[in-house]
């Protein structure tokens, strides 16, 4: 497992120390923030797509407002959480000549935290209307490693068909369902939770709460 730390990372990042994250118009700004400060903390260059709905989730969730300009959004988010130089890409939601949009180039892991039912429907359907869905079509046609948060409650018989449809094709469905057998005292108890799940799959150690039969 690679290990979360703050030791400088190298200027230049292989494929395998980078990693796509991406926010949809789903609720659940918290596991985002709290996501992306962790893939960071690991040393993984991130690249971050923001549709306009997540915008506007950020928004109503956490009262941040977001500007539009990628650079403006990578400097801002940079500071906030102390990346490295280079280590956190913003795109726009149509710059088709990104890393994320061709197999050529884009990482081989990508998160999609929260995950609307309609991001849901477009990757099912193997729409690329946007870089969102773009980029995840081409981790799918790579056969790397898509994880999608979906919160939506409850689910319908075709946002079943669908998420169906991506798990037949090795999508790992992770629904923003925290657990509560850790005894959670606050909302990021629960947060930290479902962040830790998703580091698990990424295959990234740590700390955020103690393994099932390891105690506390």
């Amino acid at each position: 497992m690679s290990t979360i730390n703050n030791e400088s990372s190298p200027i230049l990042y292989s494929r395998q120390q980078q990693i796509t994250l991406a926010l949809s118009g789903a609720s659940g700004a918290p596991y985002a923030l709290a996501l992306l400060q962790r893939l960071l903390e690991a040393g993984l260059q991130v690249h971050l797509l923001v549709s306009s709905a997540a915008r506007v989730v950020m928004a109503t969730e956490q009262d941040e407002q977001w500007p539009a300009q990628p650079a403006a959004l990578a400097a801002l988010l940079s500071e906030r959480y102390q990346a490295k130089p280079e280590q956190l890409k913003v795109y726009g939601k149509e710059e088709w000549f990104s890393p994320v949009a061709s197999g050529s180039g884009a990482p081989r892991r990508m998160v999609i935290c929260p995950c609307s039912m309609g991001t849901v429907a477009a990757i099912a359907m193997g729409n690329s209307d946007n870089l969102i869905e773009r980029a995840a079509d081409v981790v799918i046609k790579e056969k790397g490693q898509l994880i999608i948060v979906p919160r939506e409650s409850p689910y319908s018989a075709l946002h079943l068909e669908n998420m169906l449809k991506l798990a037949r094709l090795n999508v790992t469905i992770m629904p923003a369902s925290p657990g509560f057998y850790h005894q959670p005292k606050s909302i990021s108890d629960l947060v930290d939770f479902m962040v830790a799940r998703i580091l698990d799959h990424l295959d990234l150690d740590h700390t955020l709460m103690s393994r099932w039969g390891y105690g506390a």
